[in-house]
């Protein structure tokens, strides 16, 4: 019995707020209802280069788990995700050559890795910048020069 009252005055209360805003809403005109829902939509960008429309994005399926050594024994596992960025033309040849890009991009974090890339504040702009370098010479050497960038979706160090 105790229980009954508080919560008949919490349903009381919920119902008569939601009766009070639905009362008491603004006015919709039904002109500002129509431009309302077009005015949310993004608007395509008139100066976009066909370039750009012209790129795709492909994921390398499977994320990358790299050890971190230190003293002759694992410290640390840093896992990370890769996508590319290239025409979109392109994307089934890159899915083609994927296995060529696991074992390039390994080896180049493997020796990013084995310099101590890994260690300290990984995650700073050189440390990324110069491993985003790294795998965009070795993408470019397997796939092409239609690669225009390596994007690191994910990473994560977890220290054992």
């Amino acid at each position: 019995m105790r229980l009954v009252i508080p919560l008949v005055l919490l349903i009381v209360g919920i119902a008569a707020g939601g009766a009070a805003g639905f009362l008491l809403r603004p006015p919709v005109d039904e002109n500002e209802a129509s431009d309302a829902t077009t005015k949310d939509l993004p608007k395509p960008q008139e100066d976009e280069s066909e370039a750009d429309a012209d790129l795709s994005y492909v994921k390398i399926n499977n994320q990358f788990v790299v050890p971190v050594i230190e003293d002759d024994r694992v410290s640390a596992l840093v896992v990370l995700s890769i996508s590319l960025e290239t025409n979109a033309a392109e994307t089934s040849a890159i899915y083609d050559r994927e296995p060529k890009l696991r074992d390039a991009f390994l080896q180049v974090l493997f020796d990013h890795a084995y310099m101590g890339g890994f260690d300290g504040v990984y995650t700073a702009s050189p440390a990324m910048e110069s491993l985003k370098r790294a795998l965009l010479a070795s993408a470019r050497n397997i796939a092409g020069a239609h690669i225009s960038s390596v994007l690191i979706t994910d990473i994560v160090r977890q220290d054992v």
